[in-house]
């Protein structure tokens, strides 16, 4: 069911605008704040990350058990899938692109800077500096928004899946310094695996000699975050040059999201032989 879940979350993706109706986060981010703010929960960030993460995890586990051996989980299946849209990231990423792409195609290098601040909240001293940031932001977006969540739901189900995508919004949203810490923290961790696979996905679809070099000396390295490893490979993988301006910086762009489409297929692939065999 799980390969079936993914597949029909990237139709609805792409042609419907179911996902826009049921990614609405205002009302736990309400309760982020509210729980933030209150003074018994001030100093004690893991009581405020179980209450906002672990407890609607634990309610999703225990529906899910009780639909799962109803008409063989076909009443599970619309949980799943409701789930899995929920995940996945906010925002049309190559849509938010699209201003940025515009003003660097012209070479309008001020006009480039300040869409890049308005629309990706991406500020750089120079041109060069800019786009590179871009880069990166792309490549982040489209692991954190579609690359983690797939590979946790598939190899732990929703429960994994909505953890992931709760702690992020707890890291990027919230205003207590120490729940951020934490659920920075915790993110980390759930990234430490997928950012790799995917790295080694790009060394499958991209340059394998250049992604080998990145990957030896930080393979294992907890300490790198999970943003910069994916930009150091990205950036090889898909043999990025010197960022310059003009079409041949958004390009760049171009190359790296094709690096992006071909490592989705790969990862798809992957999840349709697992479930063959099994």
């Amino acid at each position: 069911m799980s390969f079936l879940v993914l597949l029909l979350a990237v139709w609805i993706e792409k042609f419907s605008a179911l996902r826009h109706q049921v990614q609405r986060d205002s009302g736990w981010l309400r309760e982020l704040a509210k729980h933030e703010a209150s003074p018994k929960l001030a100093n004690r960030p893991w009581l405020v990350l179980a209450m906002l993460v672990l407890f609607p995890v634990a309610l999703l586990g225990l529906l899910l058990l009780v639909l799962e051996p109803v008409a063989y989980g076909l009443l599970a299946l619309p949980v799943h899938l409701l789930v899995v849209i929920y995940c996945l990231g906010r925002g049309d990423l190559l849509g938010g692109l699209g201003p940025f792409r515009d003003a660097w195609r012209r070479e309008d290098l001020q006009a480039a800077a300040h869409v890049a601040e308005r629309d990706l909240d991406i500020c750089a001293d120079s041109g060069e500096q800019l786009l590179q940031r871009v880069q990166a932001h792309l490549l982040w977006q489209a692991y954190q928004s579609f690359f983690a969540v797939i590979f946790w739901y598939f190899l732990l189900g929703p429960v994994a899946a909505l953890s992931y995508r709760l702690l992020a919004l707890a890291a990027e949203h919230g205003k207590n310094p120490a729940v951020v810490e934490r659920a920075v923290q915790l993110r980390h961790a759930f990234d430490w695996l997928p950012v790799r696979l995917l790295a080694v996905s790009f060394a499958l679809v991209g340059n394998f000699v250049a992604v080998s070099r990145v990957m030896l000396h930080e393979l294992l390295n907890w300490n790198i975050s999970a943003a910069q490893l994916i930009e150091n490979v990205g950036v090889v993988a898909g043999e990025i040059p010197a960022p310059v301006a003009g079409p041949e910086g958004v390009h760049s762009l171009d190359q790296i999201w094709e690096l992006l489409l071909r490592a989705a297929v790969v990862w798809y692939a992957g999840f349709a032989v697992w479930t063959v065999l099994h």
